[in-house]
């Protein structure tokens, strides 16, 4: 069954969610590895799912030539190591037209979505979350304005309200109650050319300040980016990172290779990801990846990995 088809029949059982002229789409991605994981202890063999996901979103026309917007959108647990076969990613709703977008719910903030797709390895073992970065953070409470593209140039600034959120110690105990934040980032997309800044104010934790630069150019097969941050915490402590990424496509194969030093996670931090893809279709690859991470104190970390993907 085709992806309209699917959504045509989702539609035809759930008929309240849908009018003749919203337009509805049912989406997700399957991705799965087999890998091996030497974590300093030998290596084991397991199943990953990485980032697998369902979806539903759509918008609905209004008056005056603004739509509505939703998008409810959850990670499928493939491996079934997870107790909850399904969790919470980016959901929410609001409202689109020419003056930009509102939307509000829980989703990835301008901060992360500002890496756009600088990290080849998102959502494997070489994921920037590893070692490079704290602050790709997908948070609650988020309301969101983003800006109508000028020129290939739009902002996006998000309110995160946490006054009911309490932060504790160890032992459980209330400590302090999180403050606010803010997280905001400035892009321009066009012709092949990505640069953007971004920068958040009490996210990850109260009083952290983090700023975000991001490069990324796209010139026939060739893909190359880059992304520095830099993040300062509550006692004026800072620590910064790097990373950056070359791909390359030659007919249906797509080498990749990625490098980065950030003393952000782990003090003295390093990552080095090699990946190789195959296109079946447009909805379709398999893969091989293979990921080294080094830091202080004999942290060492390796994986190695074969897997597919299908986007439906």
């Amino acid at each position: 069954m085709n992806k309209t088809a699917l959504s045509l029949a989702i539609v035809a059982l759930f008929p309240a969610f849908a009018s003749a002229e919203e337009v509805f789409n049912f989406y997700g991605k399957a991705n799965a590895s087999f890998q091996s994981n030497d974590e300093g202890e030998g290596a084991t063999t397991d199943i990953k799912s990485n980032a697998s996901r369902l979806g539903v979103k759509g918008e609905l026309p209004l008056d005056s030539g603004i739509k509505g917007i939703y998008k409810m959108e959850y990670e499928v647990d493939i491996d079934g190591e997870s107790e909850d076969t399904f969790k919470q990613r980016n959901i929410y709703a609001g409202l689109e037209g020419g003056f930009g977008q509102v939307i509000g719910g829980k989703f990835d903030t301008p901060f992360k979505v500002a890496q756009k797709k600088v990290d080849l390895f998102n959502d494997l073992e070489g994921d920037i979350k590893s070692l490079i970065t704290k602050s790709d953070n997908r948070e609650s409470n988020n309301l969101q304005y983003t800006t109508p593209s000028f020129a290939g140039f739009k902002v996006s600034a998000a309110y995160i309200s946490n006054k009911d959120a309490e932060l504790f110690d160890d032992e459980g105990n209330v400590v302090d109650t999180r403050d606010n934040g803010t997280s905001v980032s400035f892009a321009y997309d066009n012709n092949g050319v990505y640069l953007a800044y971004a920068y958040d104010r009490s996210v990850e934790a109260n009083d952290w300040d983090v700023n975000r630069v991001v490069a990324q150019y796209n010139f026939g097969n060739l893909q190359v980016g880059g992304l520095y941050e830099e993040q300062e915490k509550a006692d004026s402590s800072k620590q910064d990172g790097w990373m950056t990424s070359v791909a390359y496509k030659i007919n249906q194969w797509t080498a990749k290779a990625q490098y980065g030093q950030s003393d952000i996670v782990k003090t003295d931090g390093e990552t080095f990801s090699l990946g190789l893809d195959y296109k079946l279709s447009k909805a379709a690859k398999v893969f091989t990846f293979y990921t080294d991470e080094t830091a202080a104190a004999d942290y060492e970390r390796s994986y190695f990995g074969v897997g597919t993907e299908f986007k439906f």
